[in-house]
């Protein structure tokens, strides 16, 4: 008989209609794995539902259900079925029942909740060497009233799982499976290992029972698969010269598309994607989708792993700053550039058509100032502007000091504040551009300011939060405070002369934090208005507020 091994997970879930209908049969998605072959199903309590069977991967079997028949503005119930028998919730569970919610309209406000940078939590019982769990806190406080407020999507920003820093437990399964002593040690190595992570992290019961009743949209950072990735042309060829390099990044692009990527599209985007369509149709799908991240690899401008969500008047756009990279010095960009005229043509379509623009990005946009200016700063060296002895030195500094952010990329980061400034202005401008991300183990809020004109005529902010469930050592933090300084600055400016930077199109200023904990940011979005809340794990399964702010006020 085929039992559930990993979820149910409710990914995708159709925003409010553009013209509010209460009959309007609206979708969503769930993401499940079974233990076998099978059939699966999902029934809903006021009848709809739908089914999918699994496709196999290296010997995982996975579906994602298409879930029709939904009525915008309800909520109901769902069952998971495998081969006809009930297998989700668990007949012993101590969770409310699962729920599909769907907003009704964008006038009934729209809550967006995001973070990033999550440490599986260990087992209950034992100690937890970074703290609680935030959404330990959030599944807590949904259980305990299920009619309350709660995020109508969860965004995940990256490091869903660490496959370069894995837990006791998991080290000893590898020791048990290959040992520690060949290349890469305790890190995984394959796609069955990456299994390993996603069980572990997913597993865990009130993080397993929050992602089947909150949807969820999700992008990669560097340690979903090894901790600065692409870094620089220089980095991937010296990890392409490693001979463990190539089955861990091929196995951590199947893994991804398989646990993450394939529940960001919609049911309509799946029935049009040709890998889906011939991971399915065969026996055994993994040759197929190994061909794919075997392309991905060798061409990453040929895959697209962001996309994009309209929640009625709300839009998101899921940018992927890890693949997309190019990384020849002579021309680095964040984005290359198919995805940068994606990115464009997103931001820009239908002027007037979204009241909030959010573009959610692994890595901050805006940093600290004195980080910026050191990315900028190192970015310049190592592409030659002080000579060849700076560069290799800059290259040395690049990885030691993970200087890989948007700032390291002056032209991207130049592009992305001039493509805000477009889409910000004018009597068609949305009313906020919200560039959320994570990454950098603490939380604050940016505003940057425009160096020449006026400025965009909406609120434009960095958001960013992290960790949900991960530590930073009180260096870092002193270093990350001391960022954001006066001195700071002055320190940032020299080092921007020394390296003959242009002057990047804005400066900004810090607005809120820095913050330090395990945290969730949330987005409360009701018409042209938007309200802003950061909340840390404090003690057990409890999330307590620390910063609450109008970012736009409700008259705007």
């Amino acid at each position: 008989m085929a039992g559930l091994r990993l979820g149910p997970l409710l990914r995708y879930v159709d925003g409010p209609p553009s013209v509010p209908d209460p009959s309007a049969a609206s979708s969503a998605t769930v993401w499940i794995e079974a233990t076998r072959p099978c059939a699966a199903e999902v029934r809903c309590a006021d009848g709809a539902g739908g089914t999918a069977r699994t496709f196999q991967v290296a010997g995982h079997h996975y579906a994602l259900i298409p879930v029709t028949g939904l009525t915008a503005g309800t909520e109901t119930a769902y069952e998971v079925f495998l081969d006809g028998t009930r297998v989700w919730p668990p007949a012993d569970s101590r969770f409310p029942p699962s729920v599909i919610r769907l907003p009704m309209d964008e006038e009934g406000g729209l809550r967006v909740a995001f973070g990033s940078c999550r440490w599986a939590a260990p087992p209950a019982g034992e100690s937890d060497p970074v703290g609680p769990d935030a959404l330990h806190g959030l599944a807590a406080r949904i259980a305990a009233d299920p009619a309350a407020a709660r995020p109508d999507v969860l965004l995940l920003l990256g490091d869903q799982v660490y496959a370069d820093e894995v837990s006791d437990a998991t080290r000893e399964r590898i020791r048990a499976r290959r040992g520690l002593t060949d290349p890469p040690g305790a890190e995984v190595a394959d796609f069955e290992e990456y299994t390993w992570l996603y069980d572990e992290s997913w597993g865990d019961p009130e993080v397993r029972w929050l992602l089947s009743t909150v949807p969820t949209c999700m992008v990669f950072d560097d340690h979903d698969v090894i901790d600065d990735w692409n870094t620089s042309a220089a980095w991937l060829a010296d990890m392409r010269a490693t001979p463990w390099w190539r089955e861990r990044i091929l196995s951590g692009l199947m893994s991804y598309w398989v646990y993450q990527h394939l529940g960001n599209l919609s049911p309509a985007e799946l029935a049009a994607d040709p890998l889906h369509t011939a991971v399915c149709a065969q026996p055994d799908g993994t040759d197929a989708l190994r061909a794919f991240a075997c392309r991905a690899d060798a061409d990453p401008a040929s895959v697209r792993w962001s996309y994009r969500r309209d929640f009625g008047r709300t839009r998101l756009l899921m940018v992927d700053s890890r693949a997309a990279r190019v990384l020849a010095e002579d021309g680095r960009a964040m984005l290359d550039p198919d995805e940068a005229a994606w990115l464009r043509d997103q931001v820009l379509d239908g002027p007037g058509s979204c009241d909030h623009l959010l573009i959610g990005t692994s890595l901050p946009w805006l940093l600290p100032p004195l980080v910026h200016d050191a990315e900028a700063w190192n970015a310049a060296l190592c592409r030659g502007a002080r000579g060849a002895r700076w560069a290799r030195f800059g290259e040395k500094l690049r990885r030691a000091a993970d200087l890989e952010h948007w700032a390291a990329f002056p032209g991207s980061f130049a592009a992305l504040a001039g493509l805000i400034a477009e889409a910000g202005t004018g009597p068609a401008a949305p009313a906020s551009v919200l560039v959320l991300s994570g990454d950098v183990h603490h939380a604050y809020v940016a505003e940057p300011r425009w160096r020449e004109g006026p400025g965009p005529d909406a609120r434009v902010l960095q958001l960013t939060c992290s960790p949900v469930h991960n530590s930073i050592p009180l260096s870092i933090r002193a270093g990350f405070r001391f960022g954001w300084s006066t001195v700071a600055r002055a320190v940032g400016r020299r080092l921007a002369r020394h390296g003959r930077c242009a002057p990047a199109p804005v400066d900004w200023r810090r607005r809120g934090g820095p913050w330090f904990g395990n945290q969730l940011m949330s987005l409360e979005l009701r018409g042209r208005s938007a309200r802003l809340r950061l909340e840390q794990a404090r003690g057990n399964d409890v999330l307590t507020t620390v910063a609450e702010s109008d970012l736009v006020p409700g008259d705007s």
